[in-house]
């Protein structure tokens, strides 16, 4: 199979998606104001509140939802064939993802930018925030500390990176100053911004900093950890328009680049499909395919974690209701975009069968390594880009939006125990200084307690996020079709991916606690079961709440 054909199919599929189905959703169902006095003006202070051009609250918004998962997930997801993967990142980001995600913006906007947690209170009822905040915490955790990982990993295994990723946080803090302080216009800025990456990207190789294996006793890989969570703590506190907004924006920009390069190399090169469209002869210990598939494909087809930002960052930054077409669903078709280039470079980025079949030896395989070794094949085959460049590309590329979502997410988290704060009446926990030690100090205790020395604690209870993170989805589709109800809109267009996830993560669940049984993996099995008791209680409150709500007047449609 070219993969030429199953780029352009799943391109073309994506945009009428965007052009066709999310203006019916946002005009018919969700039914945006451009009127409505957004959370971002009402509530405007300079720090979080803070109206933004949506093409730059676009670029923050997706590059922290896209992270590092839509390229790990789909590249993993390949070892059952490139086929399953395809379609369920393509119908995913149409029908899943772009209506959660930008249901998430308008369910908060509409709730004084409320995130979807502490929002659930309100719209489904107490006992289910406390499922929520859990559930929330927990993704948080995961999402912070795997991540804190994979860059120090990637920093430690590829020299070349430290310059561009680290250099990329000054070329932020330039722009900020540009867009905000100088009023420069956004072209001129955006062109310099990403001139300036691609300029320390050049520079990377040239300029290898490698972190000596042990300092005083303690790994260069804890000491990146501790340096990263140290820079997101910093980067938590400060106002928005500062460093995270322009951090998101240009890497977003610099995400496009490269994904035109890696596009554009495959249109040149014309390369076959090497990995089989399903694959029969998968390694020994690979679990079914379904429902496997849609939990190991999270971020690139739907992901809880998406609604987390969407209600937690970006409504407060939206300019006008109807943004939210373009900042929440687009976004996700971005993020759709990247899981099919990572498809792609994972099975039509090796030279034959075989050498694919080197790369997944088992379940789990694969990652970022086959999207960086792949992807550089063909961008170096296609283009002419020295191989080494282009590895050193995809990797800043991969840090890079591990980084912004790392950013992204402790702010989130500095928000959940303030929230808790205000819950529960402490006072002291709504600090943004103190929340943000909460939230770092959590972290790293899992990180260092779980993990050791090295603080690869976050590895540990990575194999529940994707269970873990497509319930959280259920969890905030589950508020925005109570919303709907309330409304007397239609509901069935977020009813029917709520049921969907709620069935394939519960016996996804179940799966894994066999699995965790027969490891002897104890640890794994207890957290296991307290996600798969909060599935199950989240399946009741949906019953529970819809027919409390329908069985009351529909609320005057709006």
């Amino acid at each position: 199979m070219s993969a030429i054909l199953v780029m352009v199919l799943g391109l073309a599929a994506m945009a009428a998606g965007y052009f066709v189905y999310s203006k019916f959703i946002a005009e018919k169902i969700y039914r945006l104001d451009p009127d409505f006095k957004t959370p971002a003006h009402e509530y405007e202070d300079g720090i979080d509140f803070v109206p933004t051009n949506r093409y730059v609250l676009w670029g923050h918004h997706f590059t922290s939802v896209a992270g590092a998962a839509p390229i790990v997930g789909p590249a993993i997801a390949v070892i059952w064939g490139w086929l399953p993967a395809f379609l369920w990142v393509v119908l995913g980001t149409i029908f899943f993802a772009g209506v959660h995600d930008s249901g998430a913006i308008w369910a908060s906007v509409r709730n004084r930018a409320k995130s979807v947690g502490a929002l659930t209170g309100d719209v489904v009822g107490k006992r289910a925030r406390s499922i929520f905040m859990i559930v929330i915490f927990l993704v948080l955790l995961m999402v912070n500390a795997v991540f804190a990982v994979v860059i120090a990993g990637l920093m430690m295994n590829f020299s070349s990176a430290v310059v561009p990723v680290w250099g990329a946080i000054l070329v932020a803090l330039v722009i900020g100053q540009m867009i905000y302080r100088r009023k420069m216009s956004l072209p001129m800025v955006s062109i310099v911004g990403v001139v300036a990456l691609y300029a320390l990207i050049g520079i990377g190789p040239s300029v290898p900093l490698q972190m000596p294996a042990e300092v005083a006793g303690v790994s260069g890989n804890a000491i990146w950890i501790l340096l990263l969570f140290g820079y997101a703590a910093i980067a938590s506190l400060l106002p928005v328009w500062v460093l995270l907004q322009p951090r998101d924006y240009i890497n977003g920009l610099q995400l496009f680049v490269g994904l035109i390069v890696l596009y554009g190399a495959i249109l040149l090169l014309n390369p076959s499909m090497v990995a089989p469209a399903f694959n029969d002869n998968v390694p020994a210990g690979t679990p079914s395919l379904i429902p496997l598939l849609f939990v190991t494909i999270a971020c690139g087809a739907i992901s809880g974690f998406h609604g987390l930002v969407s209600s937690g960052t970006t409504s407060k930054q939206l300019n006008k209701e109807t943004d939210a077409r373009f900042v929440g669903y687009f976004g996700a078709v971005g993020e759709g975009m990247l899981a099919l280039a990572a498809i792609l470079a994972a099975t039509a980025g090796f030279a034959t069968f075989a050498d694919w079949e080197a790369m997944y030896t088992a379940f789990g395989q694969g990652g970022v390594n086959a999207f960086v070794e792949g992807g550089a094949f063909i961008i170096s085959n296609g283009v002419g880009l020295p191989e080494a460049t282009a590895a050193t590309l995809l990797t800043v590329m991969a840090a890079l939006f591990a980084g912004t979502t790392m950013d992204t997410g402790l702010r989130l988290q500095r928000y959940i125990f303030q929230e808790w704060g205000e819950i529960y009446q402490q006072r002291w926990m709504q600090k943004p200084a103190i929340a943000t030690l909460l939230a770092v100090g959590s972290c790293l205790l899992l990180a260092f307690g779980a993990g050791g020395a090295d603080g690869s604690g976050g590895l540990i209870i990575w194999p529940l996020f994707g269970t873990t993170n497509q319930l959280l989805a259920g969890l905030s589709l589950l508020v925005v079709t109570v919303m709907l109800v309330r409304l007397g809109r239609p509901m069935w267009f977020t009813l029917a991916p709520l049921v969907f996830l709620l069935v394939v993560t519960i016996i996804a669940l179940l799966l894994q606690l066999r699995s965790f049984f027969e490891q002897g993996n104890y640890f794994l099995l207890v957290l296991d079961l307290v996600v798969l008791v909060a599935a199950i209680l989240v399946s009741l409150e949906c019953v529970s709440a819809l027919k409390r709500i329908k069985s009351e007047a529909p609320a005057q449609q709006k």
